[in-house]
């Protein structure tokens, strides 16, 4: 690919960022994997980048990145990345109602190695979409040092830019569009930071008066983006409704914070295959993907809904820690926390079969007294029956409550045990082969 790094020789952020990428060109061009995978041009302009439309038409570039200040009525330190566009009337360049086309890929890489190489007191975040350019055919993104001259001229923030740029190794990223929040996209930050969400065009919680379908398939296309993510805590129910019937239109999912993070490494079209294959086994469930990763072919399998039941009652805890780190995932609808369906790679159902049960039936022999009978695992539990304890002569109050304990009482001289007052129960669960798994 063929970047063009483009800066004002106005634009004091954008010189110390130009210098800095320069100097470290010079000295180690062999060391940057920028520099390894694609061909860098400089391009310097004399006016305000934000009024820099067709700059693309000066260069066969592939992709423009703008390096600049970056200025604030209430000025932080901060280094941010962001796409231009307008989602109302132009007043800081380009054309009204127009977004260009995002990076959002580079811009993912670009914050992840920001957040690393950030300078002590600086914030590091996307911002939202705003002012020009819009006139550009190809993709682009701004880098940008902010907010005041002291931070524009501050040679470690110049670097920390640079060598973030020059570290870029764009991944396969989940491109989203955002919506909500305050200008500096907190939590849309935070995602990206934590996980292969990769923004592109991002509305503030201020812009939603100005969205309509039309705005909101221009923000899915020029992100080229498979989902959205609204930040339901910055909107009001009737703001997240109204976002949620625009996302609708545009044919996109939202994603909650929690499925995004989930998604880990796995691949994205075996991600809504999971979706998908969950939807048909149990409509309406939850899902929930623990270490699934790359490319699966997802299939559905059970497993002995009265050995899940048993379990997830004696060591739930203990359960969750053993599958943690499976290649599955698990559904649940709403008090069932998990259902008796999971999901995984069809390649490895008849393994996780055999590895759920055991995991299964290991817990219940901890902390349960059991009985095996061939293919059936008898479940042995005593209860407190207090028909037997009132038939001994014991008043019910406190004594009762001290025996179902597994405490002993004293009544009339006499001592009376647990054991006496306590009534066995067995659940026999029947389980093909099951010395497989003990």
């Amino acid at each position: 690919m063929h970047i063009a790094i483009v800066s004002s020789r106005q634009d004091p952020g954008g010189v110390n960022i130009r210098r800095h990428l320069l100097e470290r060109l010079a000295r180690r061009p062999g060391d940057w994997p920028l520099l390894q995978a694609h061909h860098l041009e400089f391009l310097e302009v004399e006016g305000r980048l934000i009024y820099e439309d067709r700059i693309d038409e000066k260069t066969d570039a592939d992709l423009i990145l703008f390096i600049s200040r970056h200025a604030s009525s209430h000025p932080v330190p901060a280094l941010t990345v962001h796409v231009t566009g307008n989602y109302g009337p132009a007043e800081l360049g380009g054309e009204a109602r127009t977004l260009t086309p995002a990076a959002p890929e580079l811009m993912h890489a670009v914050l992840n190695n920001l957040a690393h190489r950030a300078p002590d007191g600086y914030r590091v975040s996307y911002e939202v979409t705003h002012h020009g350019p819009t006139g550009l055919a190809v993709p682009s993104l701004f880098a940008e040092i902010g907010s005041t001259p002291r931070e524009w001229e501050d040679p470690a923030a110049g670097r920390a830019v640079a060598e973030s740029i020059l570290s870029a190794e764009p991944d396969h990223t989940i491109n989203l569009i955002g919506f909500g929040g305050t200008h500096y996209a907190v939590r849309q930050t935070a995602i990206s930071l934590r996980s292969r969400a990769a923004f592109g065009h991002i509305a503030p919680g201020r812009a939603l008066p100005l969205l309509d379908p039309g705005i909101v398939r221009m923000m899915r296309d020029q992100t080229r983006a498979v989902a959205a993510y609204i930040d339901r805590k910055a909107l009001t129910k009737a703001e997240i409704a109204a976002v949620e019937d625009l996302i609708g239109q545009a044919g996109l999912e939202p994603l909650t914070e929690g499925e995004i993070l989930a998604i880990g490494d796995l691949d994205w079209e075996s991600y809504l295959l999971c979706r998908r294959a969950a939807g048909e086994a149990a409509p309406g469930a939850a899902l929930h993907l623990h270490a699934l990763a790359g490319k699966v072919t997802p299939k559905a399998f059970a497993v002995p809904g009265d050995l899940l039941e048993e379990v997830l009652k004696t060591d739930k805890t203990g359960f969750f820690a053993g599958i943690r780190d499976l290649p599955l995932a698990h559904l649940s609808m709403g008090s069932n926390e998990v259902l008796p369906v999971f999901l995984a790679d069809a390649r490895e159902v008849s393994r996780l079969v055999n590895v759920l049960i055991t995991l299964c039936v290991k817990l219940l022999l901890i902390h349960e007294d059991i009985v095996v009978r061939g293919d059936c695992l008898v479940i042995r539990r005593a209860r407190f029956d207090p028909r037997k304890a009132r038939e001994l002569g014991i008043p019910a109050g406190p004594l009762f409550g001290r025996l179902a304990g597994g405490g002993e009482v004293e009544i009339g001289g006499r001592r009376i045990t647990p054991d006496m007052v306590q009534t066995s129960h067995e659940r026999e669960i029947h389980i093909p082969g099951l010395e497989r798994y003990t």
